[in-house]
């Protein structure tokens, strides 16, 4: 399952590197952009359901 997109990466990093000074970005950053937004849910949905909850809510985050 794909969350990230890898192009959207690329824009993203534009925006927020004011300096420009990140001119590329490596194909490795997207891998584990998806690692931690996997575990990062996997941890929310573990909160949610300690909290007897059905809905994933963003303070589970």
């Amino acid at each position: 399952m794909t969350l990230i997109v890898k192009s959207n990466i690329k824009k993203v990093v534009k925006d927020l590197d004011k300096e420009n000074s990140v001119s590329s970005v490596a194909e490795e950053v997207g891998m584990a952009l998806e690692r931690k937004v996997e575990e990062m849910l996997r941890d929310a949905i573990a909160r949610a359901k300690a909290n007897k909850r059905r809905t994933l809510q963003a303070r589970d985050l």
